[in-house]
């Protein structure tokens, strides 16, 4: 038998259906004892009942310095927010305002990691 290339996997994988790949997993299940269903983490309670550990579940992405590329911070608050360049120019030489308002805290994080790429100095309320 010829050793299979990872090439020659991938190939197979791109053209296999979906019943094939679902044989698949199952044998490689049944074969090597292992699982394909995601892992789930079980976080222990804190013994305060939590509230005081956990962040808050939304929050108000504000820009609070500009900085050295007003341009870049312009385009980067038109990206995130959808606004025209007009309203996007009106609300960076507002600074410090409010970007987004009420957002989840990864979505706020991905809106902070944009503007500070573009040399903005970035807070959540």
């Amino acid at each position: 038998m010829a050793k299979l290339t990872q090439e020659d996997i991938l190939a197979y994988l791109d053209e296999a259906t979906i019943l094939e790949l679902n044989e698949l997993v199952k044998a490689i299940e049944d074969k090597y004892g292992v699982s394909a269903a995601a892992p789930v983490a079980v976080a222990a309670a804190p013994a305060d009942g939590g509230a005081a550990a956990e962040g808050p579940s939304s929050v108000t992405v504000v820009l609070s310095n500009v900085g050295d590329t007003k341009v870049a911070v312009i385009k980067a608050v038109r990206e995130v927010t959808g606004l025209g360049l007009v309203d996007a120019k009106k609300l960076v030489d507002g600074a410090p305002a409010d970007i987004k308002a009420d957002v989840s805290m990864d979505e706020a994080e991905k809106i902070k990691a944009a503007l500070t790429e573009a040399g903005a100095t970035v807070e959540f309320k």
